[in-house]
């Protein structure tokens, strides 16, 4: 199985990756699906998108878990029926779970150099220690990203905006961590926030 990497960054957090080379068939052939779950992978258009839900439910078995322990609530948040908190992404041919005790997020995003084009529409503070002209411009952009969609993804509230209210603390491409905060409605909540590139992909997670 392409179980493609295990992170334990501490004694009530797991982070598991998945590396997507199996088929569509191959992939649906070993679990069980709750009869909406199946609904909605029939229902998507994209394989890739039928591949990527497929390898969560394989990463949850991963964690001793089934599809039947995960649900969603009214703001499309995952939660798992143990208590335990989770969160899930996946991009292209990777997918990622993290659980935890601590509130969490996590994402994964492909490197692309069109996330340039989109800087304006989610980095404001951020620009102050940016470089356009600094050959890992690109990796930093998406490292920023994938940082406030793992953001966005914990605080799960409506109206939150990845420019006005998060902010990532300067960091250096040599490091794996960094600081992010939240700004919302006059209260700042501080996160520590780890992140890794892998064959053309950057995952960042975040824990309170």
């Amino acid at each position: 199985m392409p179980l493609y990497k295990t992170i334990v960054p501490n004694s009530q957090t797991t982070v598991k990756i998945w590396k997507i080379n199996e088929s569509y068939d191959d992939l649906i052939k070993d679990i069980t699906l709750k009869p909406n779950s199946l609904e909605r992978v029939l229902g998507m258009k994209s394989e890739l998108h039928q591949r990527g839900f497929l390898s969560v439910r394989h990463l949850l078995a991963e964690f001793g878990y089934e599809d039947a322990d995960l649900f969603y609530d009214e703001n499309g948040k995952p939660h798992l029926k143990d208590g335990k908190k989770i969160s899930i992404t996946h991009s292209f041919n990777f997918s990622a779970v993290i659980v935890s005790d601590l509130i969490i997020g996590i994402d994964i995003e492909k490197q692309r150099n069109k996330i340039s084009i989109i800087a304006h529409k989610f980095i404001d503070y951020e620009f102050d220690y940016l470089n356009e002209s600094e050959s890992y411009y690109i990796n930093k952009l998406t490292i920023i990203w994938c940082v406030k969609e793992s953001l966005y993804k914990l605080f799960c509230t409506p109206g939150l905006s990845f420019k006005q209210h998060c902010l990532v603390i300067p960091f250096a491409m040599e490091d794996d961590d960094t600081i992010a905060w939240i700004d919302y409605e006059e209260k700042k909540y501080r996160y520590n926030i780890n992140f890794l590139e892998f064959e053309g992909f950057t995952c960042a997670y975040a824990i309170a």
